[in-house]
């Protein structure tokens, strides 16, 4: 591809970062926490870099996908018109005699083309190819599909009670686990004198990507070449060879400028990929398919709902003696990954709590949704918004500030989990404490504001375990990194990390030049290609700095070692476990994470009598991210998922109605924006991971996952209503105004 980097229009951006970013990357860095040029900042901001849409080949084609119309029941028969020449419909019947009609994400039940059953409304059922849009556009309408339609289930509830009857396993439950720590939670409710139950549910949510879902196939040489918009590139390869047959290395993943993901491009490209090979393999020629923004919506993934259900004992004063809960999440027609999703909820069920005994049931619950998959916090925010919910309901029950209620229970060094490991860090909550009261006057405001004055300031803790679950770093990802030093002093990065606007690209650089003592200049970094770079696991689970960042600076560490007696060579890192931190991946139990992110976050509202809109007065947020990496790059990350989790829980509503997405734009699925926020004020408490580059924590994941709690927290007060359902938009602020029960918390006992 052309570089224009050099043209006068990045020149004139140059500029404009050079009054505020104080260091050039062509000087040694004293510091990984200073701020740099993003490697990438230049061709973004003057849109000179190349994405998928903006790539063409010679002879490309273009597909669009045709899908199910109904939500479940039977196909019947598919009337395709008579296609021009060059043009072609792909199915399940296209496949190679020994391939499988699967996708192998996690686990392998999500079908490349539905074949005769279908599961939910816009499951793929065939590929429409050719080398016109507006003819295929044409084409597509053409295409009759008969079904014989069934009962679909819709929510959890309908999914639990096998609305339309089972479909998977003889009880809707694609998955389910349990773990219990402290004493036997029933005897403790059996004496407790106080027992309370309450209900807590979570929305779907989407993505928000800039740029919609797209991926280009082409066979080169023996290969078959995708050039995909995607978090992990290795994960698409093991989706999709399966189909043909063919061996692993014979698909090759090339990723393209990826304009944001969230969770959204790490398992769902596969669902592009596959028809794709199946349709390249078929017609031999290269092929293009790019989403459109409404067709992104209703047909992809989405953060999965939740209904976590509590029940808590307590003495006669409030103190909690023990907590039993069951973690119900929509899953929709297929699994994905949404076993490890659910698993990630029950880890994190009692947040940054420690309870003297606690249980809590998972169950991924199966409906006629489009599935459900990975989200930026990936299972923990439905858990750790409804604990910190919960927690403010006990607190107003008894008269006592959520501060003060939740600051007895806060989990220190030492203190036994749910998987009955151990925290193996320090918690720096105490700390987090002080400067946001100072910060925000959360006292005096707290006491002034009391309930129902339409002023409101409320807190949530929250934490984010880092990186894959137990050993899984070391027993199932085994990712590796490579550093190769040239001949002309400068240092190549072969690593699958995927930069999607976090800023990748840019920290494992500058771990590398810091650790070197080179300028950033001398150190390269290019999106991953699965022919060229190892494996280095997945873009995701807070683990891109954590994990392979400290690989990197090992391989750094070892290679500056050898810098001067070698012209030269490279220098490979795999990950190990640390020893003495035992997990057992068959029960989930043990030390599920050695590193925790901690945050708290303070948001203070006031309502319009009038109107009952929310206006956001104030946000303080506090994290324990170990080290930054560079300070600038984490308060983007900060400002930027303080936003996303407070659209989560106020004006992002996205309802799926008989198996269909409602809100299918931005002009009805409502984001915030700076118009809608005040200035943050943000704080770290930051104590240095052992094992993490610099002493690095996983920060992207923590970022979003609990101030949508403080949110919820400071509108309750200001209405002096109780919220147990999010999101709350301001209609639904004026229905708990006018007929919101007063307090969800209800007694058994």
């Amino acid at each position: 591809m052309e570089d224009r980097t050099s043209s006068p229009e990045c020149t004139k951006y140059e500029e404009f970062f050079n009054e505020f970013l104080p260091k050039d990357n062509d000087t040694p860095l004293v510091s990984v926490e200073s701020a740099v040029h993003r490697v990438d900042a230049i061709s973004k901001a003057s849109g000179e870099l190349k994405y998928v849409a903006d790539i063409k080949f010679p002879d490309m084609i273009y597909a669009r996908m045709i899908r199910a119309e109904i939500p479940r029941g039977t196909i019947k028969k598919i009337h395709v018109p008579s296609l021009p020449k060059g043009y072609y419909f792909i199915t399940e019947k296209d496949i190679p005699e020994g391939g499988k009609n699967c996708l192998n994400m996690i686990a392998s039940d999500w079908k490349c083309f539905a074949a005769g059953v279908v599961r939910f409304r816009g499951e793929t059922i065939g590929l429409l190819c050719g080398p016109n849009r507006e003819k295929l556009l044409d084409l597509e309408k053409q295409i009759k599909i008969e079904y014989i339609e069934e009962t679909p289930a819709v929510t959890i509830q309908e999914g639990l009670d096998c609305k339309g009857g089972a479909f998977v396993n003889d009880n809707n439950i694609h998955c389910h686990l349990k773990l219990e720590m402290g004493e036997n939670v029933d005897d403790i409710f059996e004496k407790a004198p106080h027992v309370f139950e309450d209900t807590i549910e979570t929305g779907f949510q989407e993505h928000v990507y800039l740029e919609t879902n797209g991926i280009i196939i082409r066979k080169e040489g023996e290969k078959y070449v995708l050039y995909a918009s995607a978090q992990c590139p290795f994960y698409i390869r093991k989706s999709i060879y399966t189909l043909l047959n063919i061996p692993i290395e014979d698909v090759v993943v090339r990723q393209i400028s990826t304009g944001g993901a969230f969770g959204g491009k790490e398992h769902f490209p596969d669902v592009l990929a596959g028809p794709l090979l199946v349709a390249e393999h078929k017609i031999g020629k290269p092929i293009k398919l790019i989403f459109q923004r409404e067709e992104d919506i209703e047909n992809s993934v989405k953060r999965h709902p939740s209904l976590i259900k509590f029940k808590t004992a307590t003495d006669e004063n409030g103190n909690i003696l023990a907590m039993d809960s069951k973690v119900y999440y929509n899953v929709g027609g297929y699994l994905a990954s949404s076993y490890v999703v659910l698993q990630r909820g029950c880890f994190h069920i009692m947040g940054c709590y420690k309870f003297p005994s606690a249980r809590t049931e998972g169950f991924g619950v199966a409906t006629n949704c489009y599935p459900s998959c990975a989200f930026r916090g990936f299972g923990a925010p439905q858990a750790i918004f409804a604990i910190e919910t919960h927690m403010c309901h006990l607190a107003k029950h008894f008269g006592i500030d959520p501060l003060e209620y939740k600051r007895k229970y806060l989990i220190k060094q030492g203190d036994t989990t749910i998987t009955n490991g151990k925290i193996v860090e320090e918690v720096q909550c105490p700390k987090m404490i002080e400067q946001l009261t100072e910060a925000s006057d959360y006292y005096t405001k707290s006491k002034e504001y009391g309930y129902g004055s339409y002023k409101g300031i409320g807190i949530s803790f929250y934490n984010h375990g880092g990186a894959f679950t137990g050993n899984g770093e070391s027993a199932i990802i085994k990712g590796r990194v490579r550093l190769t030093k040239n001949s002309n002093g400068t240092v190549d990065i072969f690593c699958g990390q995927t930069e999607m606007g976090q800023g990748i690209n840019t920290a494992l650089r500058k771990i590398a030049a810091v650790t070197l003592g080179l300028p950033m200049s001398k150190v390269n970094f290019n999106a991953p290609d699965t022919g060229v770079v190892p494996d280095s696991g997945p873009t995701a689970a807070s683990r891109s700095t954590m994990v392979p960042g400290f690989l990197v600076e090992k391989a750094a560490k070892e290679m500056k070692e050898r810098w001067d007696n070698e012209e030269s060579f490279s220098v490979e890192k795999q990950y190990e476990h640390p020893e003495g931190y035992p997990w057992d991946q068959s029960t989930f139990q043990g030390y599920a994470y050695l590193g925790y992110g901690w945050g708290c976050s303070i948001v203070e509202v006031e309502i319009d009598k009038r109107t009952t809109e929310v206006q956001i007065k104030g946000i303080w947020s506090s994290h324990d991210v170990g080290n930054c990496i560079d300070k600038r790059i984490v308060y983007g990350q900060v400002n930027g998922g303080i936003a996303q989790g407070i659209g989560w829980a106020s004006t992002e509503l996205l309802q799926n109605i008989g198996g269909k997405f409602k809100e299918t734009s931005f002009s009805d699925y409502i984001v915030p924006t700076s118009m809608d926020l005040p200035e943050q004020k943000v704080f770290f408490a930051n104590s240095p991971y052992e094992w993490g580059p610099y002493g690095a924590k996983g920060m992207g994941e923590l970022v979003f996952n609990g101030v949508g709690a403080a949110y919820i927290d400071a509108v309750s007060r200001a209405i002096n209503r109780d919220i147990s359902k999010i999101p709350v938009p301001s209609e639904y602020v004026t229905d708990h105004v006018l007929h919101g029960v007063s307090d969800c918390l209800k007694e058994i006992k």
